[in-house]
């Protein structure tokens, strides 16, 4: 992904377009933290010294990959799961929401145009990367979304099978 990606009107859009999720209780299991481009550099430095805590031995390209991380698009969200506890609505059901509003969030990106991903990786499953963040102590990072312009034509990655995957019940 490169430059250009969305300016602040469109990123709005496309952040309501993820609020706009099912959402069971009305708790809003979700929060989006957005990296600037000129907070790249903490980024890095957060995901380094936290992979050499875990990791101390780790190596160059260890590292230079936490690097790269911090720097695979022009536009970067976290996002993070806080579940409501106690509640009556199940934590499968807000984990679902999750994964909707983390959805609907690429696919405003894609409607405006634009390209995106949803990465997870080492990072989503560090404790201190997940503080940094503001994660409190139930809350997770459900995956980092990059969203940026295609710097070539994509191909569509495989898929399952239609047939493999639906089938009519006959009760």
């Amino acid at each position: 992904m490169v430059a250009p990606g969305p300016d602040a009107a469109q990123l709005r859009q496309i952040l309501e377009a993820a609020l706009r999720t099912p959402d069971h209780g009305k708790l809003a299991p979700w929060r989006f933290v957005i990296v600037p481009d000129d907070k790249r550099d903490a980024l890095s430095a957060l995901l380094t010294d936290a992979y050499l805590k875990e990791k101390p031995d780790a190596g160059r390209l260890e590292l230079e990959a936490m690097d790269n991380f911090a720097r695979q698009s022009p536009t970067l969200i976290v996002a993070l799961f806080t579940p409501v506890q106690p509640s009556k609505i199940p934590l499968w059901e807000q984990e679902l929401s999750m994964g909707a509003a983390c959805m609907n969030l690429l696919h405003g990106a894609h409607a405006l145009g634009f390209t995106g991903g949803w990465i997870t990786g080492w990072p989503a499953f560090n404790r201190d990367v997940a503080q940094g963040f503001g994660a409190g102590a139930d809350d997770k990072i459900a995956g980092f979304l990059y969203i940026g312009t295609p710097a070539r034509d994509l191909e569509e990655r495989p898929r399952p099978a239609f047939d493999d995957i639906v089938r009519v019940w006959n009760g």
